[in-house]
């Protein structure tokens, strides 16, 4: 019986079952010689082999997309711990989005490439900066494959497609929410809490000789020394290590079939954006934007090094990174105002030595109209204006807290899915309260990302005395998610929840008259109220339009009197000052 159980477990020990695995991590990308890009199944088994054969890498799958599978979060750690409480008590942490756009694949690959390189020592790890990435954003549109949906673009040979499961551009829809995409990054986003943020993409306004181009979030708009560190130092160190290892780089190229060396501006990442989103947490934020018309491998290359060169950027700045987002909470709860929307300053502009084709228009032989024509021989270097600073062009008074009323539970999930801190009135509460009305607005005459949206918003206010219902919420400003709060709920913001149609049922009056009815009253009301009955010829004489409208007239005698609704167009969300 001894020497049965001494074979048995000789057996199993020299069972090649037992051995540890052997993995190629050589990237589907790499194995095509540049040509193609990994799919989302490949992606997702290179990380999970990559954490089976390296413990300083972990992969887990965090709530759910509009496809119905989960997003991935990929964690490198030298150190091999991924409590990120702990991690954020002494380093740094890089987030890497990849794949929004899944036709814009460069960052997928060469992510991939960079978590393989640095784990097994072809490039030293960084010893206080942990690195993680969602490897494939949009899951749905890089399950939805073709090869001719990306018009302008050079490779790779086939790829996903810009809109997800659902046919949403992720890159509006950060700040809405409106896909389970968005809530599972929200998720991620905060529980990595990252220092930096880099979101990898591919695009083309115009023709020149870049491959890579840089879009930092808004320095004026992030404010104070984080925009002044981001603007002043970290964009210039990006350059300057680009630079040294012979990539060009220039800022985002803002043109649509123009000339760019006539003069553009930086992008306004708004919140509905990525490094909109990210801003609105203190993260220092950019996105990578290769020029699709150059040679795949060579974009895929040139994301590979502007990544390395961010976390080498993040490394050696990294207490001087924590202490100013420390900082920048407290600058902003000192401020009595908060910037809703913003305008180029067209006191300041700034000068990129931009690298360029030679441009003209000439007759299209398809329209004969004149068309733009780029000459790749006539390659030119010119002083170019870039008009790079923001002034604020709308401002509000900072509340020291909101309440809204429980009812609004769409409004109240996404706030407790940012981690905003709430505190329900645990009995009915008067408080004085400044109330806005709705006072006019725009919409959109073509649906946009799911909505018909607002803008142009204009309010009034009043101060009044409300009594709140047990059960509705109060929140103080001076919390972690002061940006959002603002950005969300004034109405006047740009991607405020009011623009993105979230209390819409305020616009639509709910009880009306009919005029047979509403004429006596009317008459009544006029009579025994000499000062409205003034109101009321004074409008008639100056205004044409509603002289001659009899409906229009009894509308505003309605909306003076006592049965005019109150809930219509009351801004349900009031403000503590």
């Amino acid at each position: 019986m001894r020497i049965i159980i001494i074979a048995f477990v000789l057996l199993v020990s020299c069972n090649p079952s037992n051995e540890k695995p052997y993995y190629n991590f050589e990237t589907h990308f790499e194995k095509s010689n540049g040509v193609e890009t990994a799919t989302y199944y490949q992606t997702i088994q290179f990380y999970e082999d990559l954490a089976n054969a390296y413990p300083e890498i972990s992969i887990q799958a965090i709530g759910e997309t509009d496809s119905g599978k989960p997003l991935h979060l990929v964690t490198l750690n030298p150190d091999g711990a991924f409590d990120f409480h702990e991690i954020r008590k002494n380093k740094r942490i890089l987030l890497i989005n990849n794949g929004i756009h899944p036709g814009e694949s460069d960052g997928i690959d060469a992510t991939m490439m960079l978590f393989r390189d640095l784990v097994n020592g072809h490039i030293t790890p960084p010893k206080n900066t942990v690195l993680t990435t969602i490897p494939i954003y949009n899951v749905g549109g890089a399950l939805n494959r073709n090869s001719t949906t990306r018009t302008n673009q050079n490779g790779p040979k086939s790829y996903g497609f810009r809109g997800n499961a659902r046919n949403y551009d992720l890159n509006r829809d950060f700040i809405k929410c409106d896909t389970k995409n968005a809530k599972a990054f929200t998720r991620i986003f905060h529980l990595v809490q990252p220092d930096v943020f880099i979101d990898t993409h591919v695009s083309n306004g115009a023709d020149y000789q870049y491959t890579l181009t840089h879009l930092f979030t808004q320095h004026n708009k992030l404010s104070g020394k984080l925009g002044g560190y981001l603007n002043d130092s970290m964009m210039p160190k990006l350059e300057q290590k680009l630079t040294k290892k012979h990539w060009d780089i220039t800022p985002y190229v803002n043109v649509f079939n123009n000339l760019p060396e006539k003069g553009f501006s930086q992008f306004m990442d708004y919140p509905r954006y990525s490094t909109g989103y990210t801003t609105l947490f203190n993260t220092l934020g950019m996105m990578i934007e290769t020029h699709m018309l150059k040679p795949y491998p060579k974009r895929v290359e040139g994301t590979y090094e502007l990544l390395k060169s961010m976390i080498e950027i993040t490394e050696e700045d990294g207490e001087k990174i924590t202490a100013i987002r420390k900082e920048a909470p407290l600058e902003l709860h000192k401020s009595k105002y908060y910037p809703l929307d913003w305008k180029i300053d067209t006191t300041k502009t700034s000068t990129v030595n931009f690298k360029g084709f030679k441009g003209e228009r000439i007759p299209s032989e398809i329209t004969g109209k004149n068309r733009l024509k780029f000459y790749r021989t006539q390659p030119f270097t010119k002083d170019t204006p870039y008009q790079n600073h923001f002034i604020p062009s709308l401002k509000v008074k900072t509340p020291s807290a909101y309440v809204i009323p429980q009812g609004w539970h769409n409004v109240i999930d996404l706030l407790k899915l940012n981690q905003v801190k709430m505190t329900p009135f645990k009995k009915d509460t008067t408080l004085t309260v400044e109330s806005y009305k709705i006072q006019s607005f725009e919409t959109k005459k073509a649906p946009y990302e799911g909505h018909y949206s607002h803008y142009n918003t204009e309010i009034t206010k009043e101060e009044k005395e409300i009594t709140f219902s047990k059960g509705d919420y109060i929140i103080s400003t001076k919390q972690y998610a002061f940006r959002y709060l603002l950005e969300t709920l004034e109405p006047q913001a740009f991607d405020s929840f009011f623009n993105w149609n979230f209390f819409d049922t305020i616009l639509q009056q709910k009880e009306g008259f009919s005029p047979y009815v509403w004429e006596d009253k009317a008459l009544k009301l006029l009579n025994d109220n000499p000062g409205l009955k003034e109101a009321f010829e004074h409008r008639k004489k100056d205004l044409t339009e509603f002289n001659n409208n009899w409906y229009a007239q009894l509308d505003w005698l309605h909306k003076q009197s006592e049965h005019y609704e109150k809930a219509h167009l009351q801004y349900p969300v009031y403000r503590v000052n």
